[in-house]
């Protein structure tokens, strides 16, 4: 492949999400630092975050309450370290935003207006009306541009990491004109964000291809919890409508989700109601959709209107773009894929098993959501450990040291011929010129309800497309931007169907219909997969 000259920079950043950008405001007094972000600066996981970001500093709050709630939600698969790390450290880092001017919600008093969402035992969600990761992104990068040191290039698609005597050295990726171009650091942070656009049904933006687990995962660096998949239990159901997200906070101040005969059913569920953890509520209202046969609705009718408004104006207003009024209309609501808790494995400085590798943010998985992640912990996640990814890389710290229970499968070829977790057998290619096949599977396959009869084929189809895949973007001088961001997709949907299979029970965000239960025994451990060579 031809590229131009390397650029050199001291440090490169994949994502300006807020980890990404957290972590370039640490690294600008030691170098050089370059962010590369997918399409418009702005565009990111952060800036859709609607609901809040939670932190200890309520009068009534401590973070040893909030590691409790945190490791209560991940249902035993919680890295205790890392969710000390997340808690201790969240509210210095939220008070930095502060001082940075991040504009969240005071009452008349002075104090600010914290939220309460689902599995919170506290009021402790910092919120900027439903538009906090817009406003958080805004102060972040405001801040970013008071550095000089820092260098933004948008529309660029990284497509590989460029790994020498086995550290990662560097990225090569296409500009906005296609050309192809070799960047090199001393240390390079992946912070792309998540991956829901691998499910047809999705509240993410269409940047969220899991592309830095693709990336590492073929670079050699270990993924992990991959199989634990957050489907948010209330994005708009309507047709024609896109499937945007209604925040969780609308629960938090008292809306209700109703079945087609208007009645509050959630209790018939679990005991927590409404403010179940999301899991719970997600599987309830697919349950509750079947046993009526009819949609569920979220209703705020029953609160002051002009409050409903005031509070929730962002989703007021998606609202009214469809015809529908939030504060007095029933609102059809359905889970959509959210959040993905698995990702590349790191510690908690953000080390990956790759020297020179760093990850930070969604992408990353540092075991603190375990299998369920707390509402609102991930922009808080990817504040707190965006910037200690970025001490670490000043430091030049080597590979990361994992001490948590795994079971690793490592894949000796760079096609799925080995070690598949199904039998081999004849399955139908699902055709990479067509992405929207590849989410139709996934979220038929690897949705909210899992079974051996289901995954299994879908994994053999997924093998099967990602071996035409990986031989597609192997041919010489293969310059076609398309071809890599379908490989991508098919990389990380695959390896979240495989670890799908694998885990034989449910747990958190992994639900398997024939393995019902949640099994401490056999599957109390982490699912690792790693690539031994490089395509």
């Amino acid at each position: 492949m031809t590229t131009s000259t390397p650029d050199f920079f001291d440090y490169i950043i994949v994502g300006g999400g807020i980890a990404g950008l957290r972590a370039a405001i640490a690294l600008a007094p030691a170098g050089r630092v370059v962010i590369l972000t997918k399409a418009d600066t702005r565009e990111s996981n952060t800036g859709y975050a609607q609901g809040g970001i939670a932190a200890a500093v309520g009068p009534d709050d401590s973070p040893a309450l909030h590691a409790r709630d945190t490791m209560l939600a991940g249902v035993g698969l919680c890295d205790e370290n890392a969710v000390d790390v997340l808690c201790g450290e969240g509210p210095k880092y939220v008070r930095e935003l502060i001082d940075w001017g991040a504009r969240f919600a005071h009452h008349a008093n002075g104090e600010l207006a914290l939220g309460l969402e689902a599995a919170h035992s506290v009021r402790r969600v910092l919120h900027a009306a439903d538009a906090t990761g817009r406003e958080i992104g805004r102060a972040m990068w405001d801040r970013a541009r008071t550095f000089s040191a820092i260098t933004t290039i948008d529309h660029a698609l990284v497509t590989e990491l460029l790994v020498e005597d086995g550290a990662v050295r560097g990225v090569r990726l296409f500009d906005n004109e296609g050309g192809v171009h070799e960047m090199r650091a001393w240390a390079t942070l992946l912070a792309t964000g998540g991956a829901g656009q691998v499910f047809r049904e999705t509240t993410n933006p269409a940047v969220a291809t899991g592309d830095g687990i693709a990336l590492a995962y073929r670079a050699g660096a270990a993924v992990a919890d991959l199989e634990f998949v957050q489907f948010h239990p209330t994005a708009l159901k309507m047709p024609g409508a896109p499937r945007f997200l209604i925040s969780e906070a609308l629960r938090g101040e008292g809306a209700k989700l109703v079945n087609a005969a208007g009645e509050p059913f959630m209790q018939r569920y679990d005991a927590a109601g409404d403010l179940a953890p999301r899991d719970v509520v997600a599987r309830s209202i697919v349950r509750e959709s079947e046993r009526i046969g009819g949609g569920v609705f979220l209703t705020l009718a029953h609160l002051d209107p002009d409050r409903v408004r005031r509070s929730f104006p962002t989703i007021a207003a998606m609202c009214r773009d469809v015809g529908l009024d939030l504060a007095t209309d029933l609102i059809p609501v359905g889970p959509a894929a959210h959040y993905l808790m698995g990702g590349i494995q790191t510690d908690v400085w953000g080390r990956t098993s790759l020297p020179g590798l760093f990850a930070a943010g969604e992408t990353a998985c540092t075991g603190v959501h375990g299998a369920n992640r707390l509402a609102s912990n991930s922009l808080l996640e990817g504040l707190v450990f965006g910037a200690r990814a970025g001490e670490a890389m000043r430091e030049g710290a080597a590979g990361g040291h994992y001490s948590v229970d795994a079971r690793v499968w490592i894949e000796q070829s760079p096609v799925a011929s080995h070690q598949s977790p199904v039998t081999t057998h004849q399955s139908p290619v699902v055709s990479l010129s067509a992405p929207g096949a590849i989410r139709d599977l996934m979220w038929r396959a690897a949705g909210l309800f899992r079974t051996s009869e289901q995954l299994t084929p879908a994994v053999a189809a997924l093998d099967a497309s990602y071996d035409a895949g990986a031989r597609t973007i192997g041919r010489q001088g293969n310059n076609d931007v398309d071809d890599w961001r379908r490989f991508n997709l098919a990389t990380v949907a695959r390896l979240i169907a495989r670890a799908a299979l694998r885990r034989e029970e449910s747990r958190g965000g992994h639900f398997r219909a024939d393995f019902p239960q949640k099994d401490d025994l056999h599957w109390k451990v982490h699912l690792t997969d790693r690539k031994a060579h490089n395509i």
